[in-house]
C-alpha cells in the first residue's frame, strides 16, 4: 500500500555556506509573519544509495521568484537554516540525473525537518533535468507494533456510522492499482494457502539478492495479506513506498492501514501522499475516509468535495459522499450541494438520482420536496429497474404519505430485486472480489430493511399475521448479518499503533 521514506541522519553539512545563502534571501521567502526559526536538511543520494556530491538543491516559496540555493557537500548533505514557517517547493538537480521535485513541503515554526532525496539517472526516454515523481517524503509519525482481533470493535456514533466507516475503508482499498486480496474476502486456504506460502518464500529469496527492489517488497506484502499476516504486510507496503514513493505505493500503504482500523496513521499517509500527488483523486478519497473513521464528518466531507473538484464528472467522490449521506440523519449542506451537481452533470446515472433524492428527503420542507424526491427515485428505477435501494426509498416515501398499499408494493419490489441480485453495483469497487462483497452487503441491508418496514406497514393495515411473518424474517436476517459482521471483524485484525510527534491536524 502506501509509505514514506526512511530518513537517515546527515552529518558534515556545509552549514555556514547554506546559512549565509539562506539569510541573504530570507525576507522574500517569508510565507508567514513568524520569526525565522525553522530548518531543513537532508542527504541527496543516487538509486544505489550513494551520496551525490555537488548537487544543486533549491528551496522556493510557491508564487515567489526568490529562491535559496545551495550545493551538497562530499557526503551528499545539504541544509537550509533560519526559515520562516510555511509552504515551500524543494528541487534537487545534477547533470546526468532527472530532477527530483516536491511542490508542497510544510515547515512549522521552530521545526527541524529532514528530507532525503534520491536522484534517478536520466535515460534516453527521460532527458536530464526533466521532472519525475518525488523521490522523497517526510518520515512517518507513527509506529505499528502489533495486531489484535476486533471482537469488541467499537466506533463513534450509531451502528449506521460504524457500518459506513467499515464500508468506506473497504471501498478505499478497492481502488488499489493491483487486485490484492483482502482479509474477509479471499484469505488463502488449503492448496491456495500452500501456494501463497511458496510465493512468499520465493519473494523472500529474491529479496536477499535484491533488497532494494520496491516491486518485490510490494509483492511480498500482497502474499502476506493472503496469508492473513497484516503486520508483516503493512511493513512490506511501507518498505515498498520507501524505496519507490510512487502514487500507487503510497496509496496502498494508507489503504492497508485504514482497512485494519488505524485511521490516524492512514490519514497521515494519505495527507502526505496528497501533498506529493495533489491531483490524485483516490488519495483524497482515502484521506476523507480516514477523517470519517476518526469521527470528523466535516473534514471528511470537505476532503471528498476537494476530490470531486479535481474532475467534476468523476462519479467516485460523489458515491463516497452518498455513503456518508445515508449514514447521517441530517446530511451536511456541502454533501447535498455536491450530490445536486452530480445529478446535474450525470442525469442518466441511477445512483446520482438516488443519492440526491435521499438528501432531499432527509431535508424535505414541503410537499413539493416530496414530489421531487419521488420523481428522482422513479427516474433511478427507470434507468436501472434492478436498483433495489430506490424501490425501498420509494416505499418509505409512500408510507410517510399514508399510502401503505403503495408502500407494500415498493417494499416487495425491493425484496424481489435485492434477492435476485445484479442491480446497480457501486462504481467504487475496482475488483470483482470487492464488487461482489460490496453488492452483497447492500442487498442484505435492503432485504433486512424491507422486511422490517413491511412488518410495520402490514401492522398499520391490521394484518397481524403477515406483520409477524415479516418481523420474524427480519429478526432472522438481522441475527445472521450480525454474525457475519462479527466473523469479519475477527478476520480483519486491528493494528496496534503508537503516534509520536504528531503535528496538529490543522497543519497536516
Amino acid at each position: 500500500m502506501v509509505g514514506f521514506a526512511h530518513q537517515i541522519g546527515a552529518a558534515g553539512f556545509a552549514a555556514c555556506r547554506a546559512a549565509a545563502l539562506a539569510m541573504a534571501t530570507l525576507a522574500p521567502m517569508a510565507v508567514s509573519q513568524s520569526a525565522p526559526s525553522a530548518s531543513l536538511h537532508g542527504t541527496v543520494r543516487d538509486q544505489q544509495a550513494k551520496p551525490v556530491a555537488d548537487a544543486i538543491v533549491i528551496l522556493q516559496a510557491p508564487g515567489s521568484a526568490q529562491i535559496i540555493k545551495t550545493r551538497t557537500d562530499p557526503q551528499g548533505s545539504y541544509t537550509f537554516s533560519a526559515l520562516r514557517d510555511g509552504v515551500y517547493a524543494l528541487r534537487a538537480e545534477m547533470p546526468g540525473y532527472a530532477t527530483a521535485t516536491i511542490s508542497s513541503l510544510f515547515l512549522g515554526s521552530n521545526e527541524e525537518k529532514m528530507v532525503d532525496v534520491t536522484l534517478a539517472r536520466a535515460s534516453s526516454s527521460l532527458p536530464a533535468g526533466s521532472s519525475q515523481a518525488p523521490q522523497f517524503f517526510d518520515a512517518p509519525q507513527f509506529t505499528v507494533s502489533g495486531v489484535t482481533d476486533t471482537t469488541s470493535l467499537g466506533g463513534h456514533g450509531s451502528d449506521a456510522i460504524v457500518r459506513t466507516r467499515d464500508s468506506l475503508a473497504k471501498e478505499t482499498a478497492s481502488l488499489e492499482a493491483d487486485d490484492v486480496s483482502k482479509p474477509g474476502w479471499d484469505i488463502a486456504h488449503g492448496p491456495l494457502r500452500e501456494q501463497a506460502k511458496r510465493e512468499r518464500d520465493r519473494l523472500e529469496s529474491l529479496l536477499v539478492q535484491h533488497p532494494k527492489d520496491g516491486k518485490l517488497h510490494h509483492a511480498l506484502a500482497d502474499a502476506d495479506e493472503k496469508l492473513a499476516d497484516p503486520l508483516s504486510a503493512v511493513g512490506e507496503y511501507q518498505r515498498a513506498a520507501e524505496l519507490d514513493p510512487s502514487e500507487g505505493n503510497l496509496f496502498d500503504w494508507g489503504a492497508e492501514l485504514l482497512l485494519h482500523h488505524a485511521p490516524e496513521p492512514a490519514g497521515d499517509v494519505f495527507s502526505k501522499g496528497n501533498r506529493l500527488f495533489p491531483n490524485s483523486t483516490r488519495m483524497l478519497l482515502g484521506l476523507g475516509a480516514a477523517w470519517f473513521a476518526r469521527g470528523d464528518i466535516d473534514r471528511a466531507v470537505a476532503t471528498i468535495c476537494r476530490a470531486s473538484d479535481l474532475n467534476r464528472n468523476d462519479s467516485l467522490p460523489y458515491l463516497f459522499l452518498g455513503k456518508i449521506e445515508i449514514a447521517e440523519t441530517v446530511p451536511p449542506a456541502p454533501v447535498i450541494e455536491a450530490l445536486h451537481r452530480f445529478v446535474t452533470l450525470q442525469s442518466g446515472n441511477a445512483e446520482a438520482n438516488f443519492y440526491y433524492a435521499v438528501g432531499l428527503w432527509k431535508l424535505r420542507k414541503s410537499a413539493q420536496d416530496a414530489a421531487a424526491v419521488a420523481a428522482l427515485l422513479r427516474k433511478a428505477i427507470e434507468l436501472d429497474p434492478r436498483f433495489a435501494p430506490a424501490y425501498l426509498q420509494l416505499g418509505i416515501l409512500h408510507s410517510a404519505q399514508g399510502n401503505e398499499s403503495r408502500a407494500i408494493l415498493d417494499y416487495q419490489h425491493a425484496l424481489a430485486t435485492a434477492t435476485a441480485g445484479g442491480g446497480a453495483a457501486s462504481q467504487m469497487a475496482a475488483s470483482a472480489i470487492v464488487a461482489s462483497a460490496i453488492e452483497a452487503a447492500i442487498e442484505v441491508s435492503v432485504i433486512e430493511d424491507a422486511h422490517y418496514r413491511l412488518a410495520q406497514a402490514y401492522r398499520r393495515m391490521g394484518n397481524e399475521d403477515k406483520a409477524n411473518t415479516e418481523l420474524q424474517l427480519y429478526e432472522k436476517m438481522a441475527r445472521e448479518s450480525g454474525e457475519t459482521m462479527e466473523r469479519e471483524r475477527h478476520e480483519v485484525r486491528q493494528f496496534v499503533y503508537t503516534l509520536r510527534d504528531q503535528p496538529a491536524a490543522e497543519n497536516r
